[in-house]
């Protein structure tokens, strides 16, 4: 088999590179653009959108959902049993993913419609498929899952309505309610496998009952809900009020449910420590939106930490330890990717005192987006002979 055709074997491989090729060079368009306007001569993205939406959108519905696909592609016939994605299917979507992403770069310069059309399209038939593994069980948490795919799709469906000019379009909203989305996917998707995964690590090391993380129900489904409440007040821009205080519902409970995790017993263990650092962002990043609601703290700032620290951190954090299960490498991850764990809370803590202190403005958006680029930089070199190369055996 080629490296090419074993690329498109398994939707993992496409769409985790992808996601973090995207997240290095969409940052990196990004960073330069805001060099050149903070300190150069000045230039303009090609696309005739804002580019604060495209950068916005960009991250959320081309790295986030890219990241999303290639998790779902891979997981769900594991749920299900259902057949899974063949090489076709991943190619062509793979390719759909592509397009979009260049017809919002270019946007303007290909015709609004046919590049609203190509966006859309990929998380339609995305929700579609997923909507085939899944429906069998439409109550377990699967459920959800779809559930959130489908606002995903929605938010979307929000912005583009808005860049076409037409009734019914709120950019603003839907992509505050697509962070929301990946937000809430993380709280009920990482608050499941990291305590799992925690408890399973500790007990193959000797560790007894009664020092192994527990969780509680109570807690688990009101992290859940308050994140759904606060995804789909975000996306129908129904009230600050109500965001806020699902906000900061969500943040308590999260910080609550994670003093029970033994997060301090994982520190030398990057791969979990990862996934713990990605539910404290989570949680953090809640909090501060939240507090912003209602005038207490910056809301841009509040946003980059959830997109940073816990979107962009978890979506780290399954990427490579889903690719060295799947490829059947030993779980411990590379020292760079160790590394590329730590740099993203600096870089959610540069951002929010970027947008916290006018004097740290300048030097703290650079320095967010440089940190940014450098831990998808280490990741990408670091796994690429996993997503291209042959699965490992025993």
């Amino acid at each position: 088999m080629t490296a090419l055709a074993r690329l498109f074997s398994e939707s993992f491989r496409a769409f985790f590179l992808l996601a973090a090729l995207w997240a290095l060079g969409a940052m990196a368009l990004w960073l330069w653009w805001l060099w050149q306007n903070q300190f150069g001569v000045g230039f303009d993205l090609p696309t005739a959108l804002a580019p604060s939406h495209w950068h916005a959108h960009e991250l959320i519905f081309g790295f986030g959902m890219a990241a999303t696909a290639g998790f779902f592609l891979t997981a769900a016939p594991n749920w299900t049993g259902k057949p899974v994605a063949g090489r076709v299917f991943i190619a062509a979507m793979a390719g759909l993913w592509l397009a979009g992403r260049g017809a919002v770069l270019l946007w303007g310069w290909v015709p609004p419609l046919l590049a609203a059309g190509l966006v859309l399209a990929f998380l339609v038939l995305l929700t579609e498929r997923m909507a085939r593994q899944l429906i069998r069980r439409p109550a377990s948490q699967e459920g959800l899952y779809l559930a959130l795919l489908a606002l995903m799709t929605l938010s979307e469906g929000r912005v583009l309505l808005e860049w076409l000019d037409l009734p019914g379009g709120d950019a603003t909203a839907g992509l505050r309610g697509g962070l929301a989305a990946l937000v809430a996917l993380i709280v009920a998707l990482g608050g499941k496998i990291t305590p799992q995964f925690t408890r399973n690590a500790l007990t193959r090391a000797g560790v007894g009952a009664a020092a192994l993380p527990r969780t509680f129900a109570v807690l688990d489904r009101g992290a859940t809900a308050a994140a759904c409440l606060a995804a789909i007040s975000a996306s129908l821009a129904l009230s600050d009020t109500l965001t806020g205080a699902a906000q900061l519902a969500l943040g308590a409970t999260q910080l609550l449910r994670m003093a029970f995790w033994r997060s301090r017993t994982v520190a030398q263990n990057p791969l979990l420590a990862a996934l713990h650092l990605a539910m404290l962002g989570t949680g953090i990043g809640a909090l501060l939106q939240g507090a912003a609601a209602f005038g207490w703290g910056e809301e841009i700032g509040a946003l980059h930490v959830s997109a940073i620290a816990g979107v962009g951190g978890m979506i780290l954090a399954v990427m490579s330890r889903a690719t060295l299960a799947q490829t059947g490498r030993p779980l411990v991850a590379p020292r760079p990717v160790a590394l590329a764990y730590a740099l993203l809370p600096f870089a959610a803590l540069a951002r929010w005192s970027a947008a916290s202190f006018a004097e740290a403005y300048g030097p703290g958006t650079l320095a967010a987006a440089a940190l940014w680029c450098l831990a998808f930089a280490l990741f990408a070199l670091s796994y690429a002979p996993a997503f291209w190369g042959p699965r490992k055996t025993p």
